[in-house]
């Protein structure tokens, strides 16, 4: 069973979650919110296993809740809500420490899809949503660095070339089985290089190690997709 806390200032929209979520039988909403103070609060005393999360809301919005549970350490893990005309507002919060981010329009598979998703430790963003919100600040970025020497690339420092390799595939939006084909290797040997690059670079999931890749401006303009 997954628990999880609703966070969103319109009650219609808790309202339809809860009842999607209480409909299925794996999830099981322990309680709500309507801001992000609450948000936080309610996190630390249900410890629920995701926190859906709206960003934009009066008073602590989304991205300021979610820095502050994730930098409270936190077992909960936050998922958030976006449309494509706030992609400044997800990309915010997954600097922040979210753990992914949805289209609010996403269908009712694809939202418990993406909850036990986040639940399992897993990140959640659509490759081609990646590659847009990325490509929206591409310009916050530095300039490409191989060598890792830009602002954050010290966090590279510890990567075998192999490693760099999987995490440059990840930044641009790669599955792990087309990465497994791009560098003609099996699944299996993907999973453990993408483990490791997480752990090295000290990163809670896949999104967050795109956003470390890109600051540490390892990744180029000329991207697939």
């Amino acid at each position: 069973m997954t628990t999880v806390l609703i966070v969103d200032d319109q009650p219609l929209q808790r309202l339809g979650f809860r009842m999607l979520l209480d409909a299925h039988p794996e999830t099981s909403v322990v309680g709500e919110a309507g801001h992000g103070a609450e948000a936080v609060r309610r996190t630390a005393e249900l410890r629920p296993d995701v926190v859906l999360m709206d960003i934009r809301m009066p008073g602590v919005d989304g991205i300021e809740a979610t820095r502050r549970i994730v930098a409270s350490g936190s077992r909960s893990r936050v998922l958030v809500l976006t449309t494509f005309d706030l992609d400044e507002y997800a990309y915010g919060a997954l600097r922040a420490g979210a753990s992914g981010f949805l289209l609010k329009d996403a269908l009712p598979d694809e939202l418990l899809a993406g909850i036990r998703a986040v639940a399992a430790g897993d990140a959640v963003a659509a490759p081609a949503l990646t590659r847009r919100l990325l490509d929206t600040f591409i310009q916050r970025t530095p300039d490409p660095d191989p060598a890792g020497t830009a602002p954050g690339g010290t966090r590279l420092a510890g990567l075998t070339g192999r490693e760099r390799e999987v995490l440059l595939a990840i930044a641009q939006g790669l599955t792990n089985s087309e990465i497994a084909d791009r560098l003609v290797l099996s699944a299996s040997t993907i999973k453990t290089h993408v483990s490791k690059v997480l752990a090295k670079i000290g990163a809670r999931d896949r999104v967050q190690a795109v956003i470390i890749a890109y600051e540490a401006g390892i990744v180029g303009t000329d991207r697939p997709g």
